[in-house]
């Protein structure tokens, strides 16, 4: 029998990459969660973590136990929400999700689901994929609506993660201009041609997004203006501030005096899609998804 606290041990581990982060977080010793990781490894007649000068990392075993011991955690958070509403006799479903897709894709999603399930109590929190995911691998989100740039989905552990991902619309990004600049009415732009404007970011994870596309092109970027608003981003272009990477989701409502305008490839593009628990997939949840991908359809279409 595996303990679900030692479960809990590894799982701190993998997170913090050492043994003294994790007994920090637990309120434990370092010697007693080397206790619990080295019992695990007896029990599973296996290592787990491979111990070096530089941390803590993580053996094929001990991926796969982590996988497990998030499958575990989300299971037992569930079972405590459930007998938690027993008395209230209505199912439940939280629904994490970033703004802007959130503002577009998730009111008509919601429709529908209320439609088909009536009796379903909706919660929503707004956050954005660097915490909705580990929400959803925790138990606490049945589902969210997220979005990843290049590279693999924040969170997502391998091929042993617990995590499941719907690919809803790729969400291209454009340039956004002044209505006076001097490239304003061209139909695409090459990213190479903005070297020498300054930029304003309308989403913090951008920057490393544009800088990594300037490098391409020859030109390290200067940022004038940040923001965690792409409406607000869109106001400061207005303003002559400089130029912004608008995500087409994010160009709703019109700011006036800004011309938003495609880019040449290969196109700056956000991926959308849907991360759910592997196991955890009741009618509601497959109602919201399908809703989600006529949503993203309908965009899609215009």
């Amino acid at each position: 029998m595996i303990d679900v606290q030692r479960l809990r041990v590894l799982r701190a581990v993998a997170e913090l990459g050492s043994f003294n982060r994790a007994a920090a977080v637990l309120h434990l010793t370092p010697s007693a969660v080397s206790q619990h990781v080295a019992a695990l490894e007896r029990s599973l007649g296996a290592q787990v973590v491979a111990r070096s000068t530089r941390g803590v990392t993580l053996t094929p075993a001990g991926r796969i136990m982590v996988g497990a011991a998030e499958s575990v955690a989300a299971e037992l958070e569930h079972a405590k929400q459930q007998i938690d509403r027993l008395g209230s006799g209505r199912t439940q479903l939280t629904i994490a999700t970033f703004t802007s897709g959130g503002r577009l894709l998730l009111p008509g999603a919601l429709a529908r689901l209320t439609a088909a399930h009536p009796e379903t109590v909706v919660h929503v929190r707004e956050s954005e994929p660097e915490e909705s995911l580990p929400l959803v691998r925790q138990g606490a989100v049945d589902l969210a609506l997220a979005y990843h740039f290049d590279g693999p989905l924040p969170g997502r552990q391998g091929p042993n993660s617990s995590l499941a991902w719907t690919e809803l619309m790729e969400d291209p990004l454009y340039v956004a201009l002044p209505d006076a600049h001097p490239l304003a009415d061209r139909e695409t732009i090459d990213i190479a041609e903005l070297a020498a404007e300054p930029w304003v970011l309308g989403c913090l994870k951008t920057e490393t997004y544009l800088r990594r596309y300037a490098e391409r092109a020859g030109f390290a970027p200067e940022v004038r203006g940040t923001t965690t608003d792409y409406f607000f981003a869109r106001s400061l272009v207005a303003a002559g501030l400089g130029v912004s990477l608008i995500p087409s989701l994010a160009q709703t409502p019109h700011v006036a005096g800004v011309r938003t305008i495609p880019i040449a490839p290969p196109t700056p593009t956000r991926h959308i899609g849907v991360a759910t628990l592997l196991r955890r997939n009741h009618a509601q949840v497959r109602t919201v998804i399908r809703a989600l991908q006529g949503q993203a359809a309908a965009q899609d279409d215009t």
